[in-house]
């Protein structure tokens, strides 16, 4: 009987190595519900409060902490980070020259910055700094 445990290296986004759909926008959600509990957390914010200031129930802020993210598109947890008073943006620039094709970046309060391949083919997401 052994007691190994098998390791395999991860291409940088577990919802691709997991093989499940949309993994780049379930890395995406990710990022921002982390935000979300971040914020919560540091602000000692209850989850009855939080769903207070979020518009949805505590059961809802119940399944966000703990990493639900079906039911929660994108755009809406953009809206609770703007709830929870925090700026969010979106640019549109030219790609630089260098960069055989354009990205989507998604940037987290200054902290993170994450490179998403426009093709499915690629579905990559590489940790920038």
């Amino acid at each position: 009987m052994s007691n190994e445990i098998k390791v395999q290296s991860s291409n940088g986004n577990i919802f691709a190595d997991m093989g499940l759909q949309n993994p780049e926008e379930l890395l995406i959600k990710a990022e921002l519900v982390r935000q979300i509990s971040k914020i919560i957390a540091t602000r000692k914010i209850t989850q009855t409060k939080a769903a207070q200031i979020l518009g949805i129930d505590q059961p809802k802020v119940s399944a966000l902490l703990s990493g639900k993210l079906s039911g929660f598109s994108t755009e809406r947890l953009l809206r609770f980070l703007n709830a929870l008073g925090n700026d969010v943006e979106i640019r549109v620039k030219m790609k630089p020259n260098s960069d055989s094709q354009a990205q989507t970046r998604v940037i987290a309060l200054g902290t993170r910055i994450y490179r998403i391949s426009k093709e499915k083919k690629l579905s990559k997401i590489q940790k920038l700094r």
